[in-house]
């Protein structure tokens, strides 16, 4: 298969086109340069999916509604198969890791990890993830540009191998009710001359700058799920009980908080990572945000507060109340990203033509589904 990652220019004035998200990632990285922050900027991404037997659903009038299956699931314990039923499988928020073969998918996401290898992409590992029927490939980090090209090519290997097995791939946040969600985890840092500019003698042996780096992407959070949380179905993700960060707080201890710091020994590894945004949306928004989220904070020394080094959801109430969180849905995210868009404008990145037409057509997807009668509506108040 051949594949080609081309720029979008104006046939007019060959300039990039205003609304060309590959072009926008290459303008941010210009501007890290010229505003002498750093010259490379490092992304490591980690999307999660899920891969199920058989999906279906209908969106009829008179027939709404979606089934998926997976010989994973714990409900198909009493499932009679031609070849017969195994037993093996994992329970709700026990599939993290296990062995064969209770994990049915290892030679699979081994074929995945092989076409990506052949595709230039370095893969570095496979695994199962916490929910069944869920997994995850990694691969090395690179420069924002490259990191966001393979993203793309990631997710079209995993749709493509997946549906030579015969499987379903998918990058919802949310496809399952009860269990863990898929969520894209996105590790961060800057260097300039060689040398990695996070690592220093401040907390978790971070550098001010990398401090005011996220101070920048929480204070700007909430405008930065508008890219990294792009879909309506990425807020039934971020719900407290099922490993997904809506806290807005920064920790190297504990995974409860939206930024993590990684353990590490070596200063070449000192890094953030951002644990909100899943794998929806156009992995060149998503970074693009982020960076210039943190380069705010940079260039006007965000405080990012205290790190919070306690289980965020074991908090009293009055506590963990005074801690912001993420937005709780698309429209709300949407509104944050109307109001703060100053951050993004810089060095010509994004224009308010590219943020308007943005929020324009996300909202289209926010109407169609709060137009429609749910299922769950019937359940609740059918018989009101």
């Amino acid at each position: 298969t051949l594949f080609l990652f081309c720029d979008v220019l104006n046939p007019d004035t060959g300039e990039p086109y205003n609304r060309d998200s590959r072009s926008m990632a290459k303008k941010a990285l210009a501007y890290v340069q010229s505003s002498g922050v750093g010259d490379t900027v490092f992304f490591g991404p980690e999307a999660e999916f899920f891969i199920f037997d058989d999906v279906r659903w209908s969106t009829a009038p008179h027939d709404t509604g979606y089934t998926y299956d997976s010989i994973e699931l714990p409900a198909n314990t009493g499932a009679e198969y031609s070849e017969g039923n195994m037993g093996h499988r994992p329970g709700p928020k026990g599939g993290y890791f296990p062995v064969n073969p209770t994990d049915s998918a290892q030679d699979l996401r081994g074929e995945m990890l092989g076409v990506m290898r052949d595709l230039g992409m370095q893969p570095e590992k496979h695994h199962h993830e916490v929910a069944p029927a869920q997994h995850e490939l990694g691969l090395k980090f690179s420069d924002l540009l490259t990191m966001a090209d393979r993203l793309q090519l990631y997710k079209y290997v995993i749709h493509n191998v997946a549906a030579a097995y015969g499987k379903s791939a998918t990058f919802m946040a949310k496809p399952t009710f009860g269990d863990n969600g898929s969520g894209m985890h996105v590790h961060q840092s800057i260097w300039r001359d060689g040398k990695p500019l996070f690592a220093g003698d401040k907390y978790a042996g971070l550098s001010d700058l990398c401090l005011w780096y996220i101070g920048g992407i929480i204070k700007h959070a909430k405008a930065i799920n508008a890219f990294a949380n792009s879909t309506t179905n990425s807020y039934k993700r971020l719900v407290p009980g099922y490993e997904a960060p809506v806290k807005l707080a920064y920790s190297s201890r504990n995974r409860s908080a939206s930024i993590r710091i990684p353990f590490v020994n070596s200063p070449k590894a000192k890094r953030i990572e951002a644990r909100f945004p899943d794998p929806m949306g156009n992995p060149y928004l998503t970074f693009v945000a982020l960076l210039m989220a943190g380069l705010d904070g940079i260039e006007n020394r965000i405080d990012p507060g205290a790190p919070a080094d306690k289980n965020l959801y074991d908090l009293p109430p009055e506590e963990r109340g005074s801690i912001p969180e993420v937005c709780g849905s698309l429209k709300e995210a949407l509104d944050a990203l109307d109001q703060d868009r100053a951050f993004l404008k810089k060095g010509g990145v994004m224009d308010d033509d590219f943020i308007d037409s943005y929020i324009e057509l996300k909202m289209e997807e926010v109407m169609r589904l709060q137009l429609h009668p749910h299922p769950v509506e019937f359940d609740m108040y059918y018989s009101c």
